[in-house]
């Protein structure tokens, strides 16, 4: 811990699995299966942790695949390029249920998040990183809705606070997270600027919301996440000994357990060999707890 004009924790990650992602991403505690859910996007698969075990299990994904959130029917929502479907762990199948911007074939959908009323926030990006045809939507009750959150090349979040009331947007190359107010109808207010992120600390990617209202940020080429509080102060640094931190889940049996992806993607050779553990599962400690992600229902 360091002294400042607050005082910040500081702590370090460690390995817990060696997978050798090339990109991971979307990790999601799953209570009913006291394990860790997560995506490889590039190389397309669904992993499934289990920390007691060890056991890791993977399933092939049929396209680029940003995340799974489960469901009331023991499957999961996933985020496939092009659309929704419902991925069935037993079977391995997928299921297409709803298309996302087929008028953009470039796109791929990329981060999400289940909000307290059940509704799936989730946001598309150019796969080819540079247009900015990156729009975040919300899928309820099968309807599928594009919000007005202007778009951008890299979509990631949205992190929902615990109450359902505000939405966190993050313009990955803009390097801004933007706080939105969300009405019960799921319609967003005025946003303001809730970070902008320094020249040093890399590309805000994936984040989410604690059981406090605190924001979790993995930092893609910024060695570390960070937790800022909901007035937008840091309160938390973990490093990494890998350069690309894609997102943080909390779970484990009393939520503080941080889990957190990890991305080989954009490393040249020297930097690989640098970073031996990049693309592995990383985890730590954490004081605040995480919000139980419910089930969604298809």
């Amino acid at each position: 811990m360091r002294a400042g004009a607050e005082m910040v924790t500081e702590t370090t990650a460690e390995s817990i699995c060696e997978v050798g992602t090339t990109l991971g991403e979307g990790p999601i505690w799953v209570e009913r299966d006291a394990a860790l859910w997560f995506v490889d996007i590039k190389a397309p698969a669904v992993y499934r942790f289990e920390p007691i075990s060890g056991t890791l299990d993977r399933w092939d994904a049929p396209d680029q695949t940003g995340w799974v959130i489960p469901t009331d029917d023991g499957s999961f929502l996933a985020g496939v390029r092009g659309g929704l479907h419902r991925f069935d762990p037993a079977t391995g199948t997928f299921e297409h249920l709803a298309a996302v911007h087929p008028e953009t074939p470039g796109n791929r959908l990329n981060d999400a998040a289940r909000d307290p009323s059940g509704r799936v926030w989730f946001g598309t990006m150019d796969n080819a990183e540079s247009d900015t045809t990156g729009h975040v939507y919300h899928w309820h009750e099968g309807a599928l809705t594009k919000t007005d959150i202007p778009p951008v090349a890299i979509t990631n979040g949205p992190a929902i606070a615990p109450d359902g009331r505000t939405l966190y947007a993050v313009d990955t190359l803009g390097k801004t997270i933007s706080a939105y107010p969300v009405d019960a109808d799921g319609s967003l207010g005025a946003p303001r600027v809730f970070l902008t992120v320094g020249p040093d600390d890399g590309h805000p990617d994936g984040a989410i919301c604690d059981s406090e209202g605190g924001v979790w940020v993995g930092f893609f080429g910024g060695w570390a996440a960070r937790r800022y509080a909901a007035d937008g102060s840091l309160t938390d640094i973990v490093r990494f000994p890998v350069a690309n931190i894609t997102k943080i889940a909390l779970g484990g049996p009393d939520g503080r357990t941080a889990y957190a992806t990890t991305a080989a993607k954009g490393l040249d050779d020297e930097a690989r060999a640098a970073q031996p553990l990049a693309g592995n599962l990383f985890t730590f400690r954490v004081a605040v707890p995480g919000v139980p992600v419910e089930p969604v229902t298809l």
